[in-house]
């Protein structure tokens, strides 16, 4: 299938937060784990997302219009980034809580984890949170073309015990395209999955 990807809106601060009728996915990860990179690969140019030598440069909620699917990729800024001033991570920290608290369109997180580095208290500290809240963690295990398969194996195996999940994380490359198709499968099946359930008590 022939997708395009597109940058709608782009949100600072709270206040210019507002509801979206669609579907919402959102991307989390710690500063340098290749967001933009994925972004990118995705819409398949480099142009879409900025991508940087220095980590923490997305400082803002990215909303990206998915199409034909019609689902939302919500590119939040990464955390963990510490040489920014701390009220700027405070602030970074509020509007993603409220871009995750009552929001209804928001149907699961890709979490992106970085496949050289074992498992990272920020990243266990995000995935607990979301699992307590009971939103749906999509794990992706980004630059997959740089450990051996041993040790991607071996990481994955690390995930899906602590994740509780059937199925362990996504490998994906950037840089080769490893896991592409996969992750684009996955996506288009928890907004077909959530558009079809957000339809249900209509049709009742």
């Amino acid at each position: 299938m022939n997708r395009t990807i597109e940058l709608v809106k782009t949100i600072y601060e709270i206040k210019q937060l507002e509801d979206f009728d669609g579907v919402q996915i959102a991307l989390a990860g710690r500063s340098n784990v290749g967001k933009s990179s994925l972004v990118n690969r995705l819409a398949g140019r480099k142009a879409l997302a900025k991508i940087s030598s220095k980590p923490g440069k997305t400082r803002s909620l990215n909303y990206y219009r998915v199409d034909p699917d019609g689902f939302y990729l919500v590119d939040l800024p990464g955390y963990g980034y510490a040489k920014c001033s701390k009220s700027e991570r405070e602030k970074w920290a509020k509007l993603i809580e409220a871009y995750m608290t009552n929001n209804p369109g928001l149907k699961a997180m890709v979490v992106l984890l970085d496949s050289r580095l074992t498992p990272q208290k920020l990243d266990l500290e995000l995935t607990s949170y979301l699992r307590g809240v009971g939103i749906p963690i999509i794990p992706v295990l980004t630059k997959a073309d740089k450990p051996k398969q041993r040790e991607r194996a071996n990481l994955q195996n690390q995930w899906k015990d602590i994740l509780q999940q059937s199925r362990p994380p996504l490998l994906f490359s950037s840089k080769t395209g490893m896991g592409e198709e996969k992750l684009w499968n996955v996506l288009a099946e928890h907004a077909a999955l959530a558009a079809e359930l957000k339809t249900e008590p209509d049709a009742q």
